[in-house]
């Protein structure tokens, strides 16, 4: 048995860093069209389970930090997806809305789920197996071995 801690084939951090590259490339091909990027389809994807909301909870939904998000949404506003609005109540918060145009493009993002499924080639109940496990891997990371919570990293 080898039992090099250092073999690059035996850590977690090259397999998801792998695997995550691998599959959002698999995402370039049907989001171009679309006129979005990964990172600005995890925005929208965000915005159409609830709209509006505030750029601080965009930033924790996201595991972004505002300094990441903030460019993100500036894009999808300068193409028509998104309006920034100042809330009425805070002058010194910003809320992110969706327009008719970022409503309508969730028709056609409805299709990238199963494509990816597909060119996948894995069963639907490994995938979210894979999710699953995921959460945890992220849940675990978030917090160190004193209990400590650990900022998301962008």
């Amino acid at each position: 048995m080898d039992d090099d801690l250092l073999r690059l084939d035996r850590q977690v951090c090259f397999a998801l860093a792998v695997a995550a590259r691998t599959v959002i490339a698999l995402y370039r091909p049907l989001l171009e069209p679309m006129g979005l990027t990964h990172p600005q389809y995890l925005v929208m994807l965000a915005l159409w389970e609830r709209s509006p909301r505030s750029v601080t909870d965009l930033s924790g939904a996201l595991a972004l930090d505002p300094g990441t998000l903030s460019p993100l949404v500036k894009r999808l506003e300068a193409a028509g997806f998104v309006r920034r609005d100042r809330v009425p109540t805070n002058e010194r918060m910003l809320a992110v809305s969706l327009t008719d145009a970022g409503r309508a493009l969730r028709a056609r993002a409805e299709r990238i789920p199963p494509a990816i499924v597909e060119r996948l080639g894995m069963p639907l109940e490994d995938l979210e197996g894979l999710r699953s496990v995921l959460d945890g891997v992220i849940a675990a990371a978030r917090t160190d071995t004193h209990g400590d919570h650990v900022r998301p990293m962008s």
